[in-house]
């Protein structure tokens, strides 16, 4: 992401009005606001491939998936992200245009420009969301997904995959997205994906 270099900040409605207009895609938080930087093609076909399998496991169900052209809203008041993927089955997001706010979970892509943030300021502004259950870190270079769960006692739990770590074959490893009744094997998000680490 690349901050705009006018150092005047905006209200969340100025922003709203005002990215409208824009050819490019801004994320807003603290009044300022940051044009989204292009991705490579394996982040893209991560993003696809995840999308796909969510929208055929949900389809015929209230839950709907998202890729990075919708808008997440915190708050009424922003911040305003635009996840990788995202899905949200609150009844409230159904009558929404716009913006998503109430998804029970979010997947992030890295890349070294934005994985500081995807760890750090959006996941604390992420885990305001109290529909949000579920958050998948998934790298561009090798195979690597991690993903927080909120348990019972409210507390984020993390989980790796990656075949050095589960001494398997990508084939085998098996990823459950508990927030959506998902299973799918770690190989179906890296398919037809060219890895730096191959």
């Amino acid at each position: 992401m690349i901050a705009l270099s006018d150092s005047s900040l905006m209200s969340p409605q100025e922003y709203l009005d005002w990215e409208e207009q824009q050819p490019l895609k801004y994320e807003y938080m603290n009044g300022e606001v940051f044009a989204m930087a292009g991705g490579t093609l394996a982040h893209n076909e991560i993003a696809i491939n995840l999308t796909s399998a969510l929208k055929s496991h949900l389809r015929g169900r209230p839950c709907k998936p998202y890729m990075a052209d919708a808008k997440l809203g915190i708050l009424q008041q922003g911040p305003f992200y635009y996840p990788d993927v995202m899905v949200t089955c609150d009844r409230r997001d159904r009558q929404e245009q716009k913006i998503v706010y109430h998804p029970c979970f979010i997947a992030e892509v890295l890349s070294p420009s934005t994985e500081g943030k995807d760890r750090g300021i959006k996941f604390r502004n992420y885990r305001r969301i109290d529909t949000f259950r579920e958050y998948a870190l998934i790298s561009a270079d090798t195979m690597l997904v991690e993903i927080y769960r909120l348990n019972e006692q409210g507390k984020w739990e993390l989980t790796t995959y990656s075949p050095p770590e589960n001494d398997t074959s990508p084939e085998e490893i098996d990823i459950h997205l508990t927030s959506v009744d998902l299973h799918f094997p770690l190989s179906l998000l890296y398919e037809d994906v060219v890895l730096v680490d191959s």
